[in-house]
């Protein structure tokens, strides 16, 4: 989608899972969406649009790994890993499942061998980064 670059893409995700972000679109919840900084009005119904039927199926609404608050922001994952997190969100975003787990297991090496420590949301934007020639 034209206007969605890894900036608004974190910002989406810091905002929802990737499952609600489905779950979203296909309700067609603009307010849900309007809850991302940068994205008003127009820009959800835009989204709505252009992403409906385009991203798959949500999980089963009774519990998908993510714990939410009542507005539907995140809480905290269940124990799910880094690596696994920043791959399911990519996929969400729209990349094959092949080449975000390349770019994830790419990006979290040389994290791994500089000795930080993975965390999702740095895993996530370096991998952004990564994956869009170093822009954002």
């Amino acid at each position: 989608m034209s206007g969605v670059g890894p900036r608004l893409a974190l910002a989406m995700l810091a905002v929802h899972s990737p499952d609600a972000l489905r779950r979203a679109v296909q309700d067609e919840d603009l307010a849900a969406l309007k809850r991302v900084p940068g994205i008003g009005h127009k820009g959800a119904q835009r989204i709505v649009l252009e992403l409906a039927g385009r991203l798959g199926a949500p999980s089963t609404p009774a519990f998908d790994g993510v714990a939410r608050h009542g507005d539907g922001s995140v809480g905290g994952n269940a124990g799910a890993r880094p690596r696994e997190q920043v791959t399911e969100a990519l996929v969400g975003l729209g990349w094959t499942p092949r080449a975000a787990h390349d770019a994830v297991t790419g990006v979290a090496d040389s994290v791994e061998a500089s000795g930080e420590a993975l965390e999702v949301a740095s895993l996530l934007r370096a991998t952004l980064r990564a994956l869009g020639g170093g822009r954002g």
